[in-house]
């Protein structure tokens, strides 16, 4: 009899915990950069340790290229550059896994065209 209410307590937990977790996924990350030859709005609608996607919309500028890499430089990790599809005119989309861990990241984004190579970055703060 105790050992069935351990139980049922254990799996009540794991329960619980399976929810919260769940519930405190982060926000999608939405941010407009701006560099002197291009100008984009970084969005990474489901931020987190596994695979991601990370969409770019141009405002200004026309790449023929387009690749993202992120740095999370207190803890010594970055990723390997992936590059980007053009999913439509001015906009662009890479998918990998870019953030190992949870924590704050640095993304990059490399654009490279007629005006020249720029990378712009944002600041990704991604859960678990």
């Amino acid at each position: 009899m105790r050992r069935a209410l351990i139980a049922a307590v254990l799996v009540a937990a794991a329960v619980v915990l399976f929810v919260m977790g769940r519930s405190a996924a982060a926000e999608p990350i939405e941010v407009t950069t701006t560099g002197t030859r291009y100008a984009a709005t970084v969005l990474v609608p489901e931020p987190g340790t596994e695979r991601v996607t990370v969409e770019i919309h141009l405002r200004s500028g026309d790449p023929d290229t387009v690749a993202v890499s992120s740095v999370m430089a207190d803890m010594g990790h970055a990723t390997p550059e992936i590059t980007a599809k053009e999913t439509a005119p001015g906009r662009f989309a890479a998918e990998g896994e870019l953030f190992p861990m949870s924590g704050v990241w640095e993304l990059s984004v490399r654009l490279d065209g007629p005006a020249g190579e720029e990378v712009l970055t944002v600041k990704a703060l991604v859960g678990g």
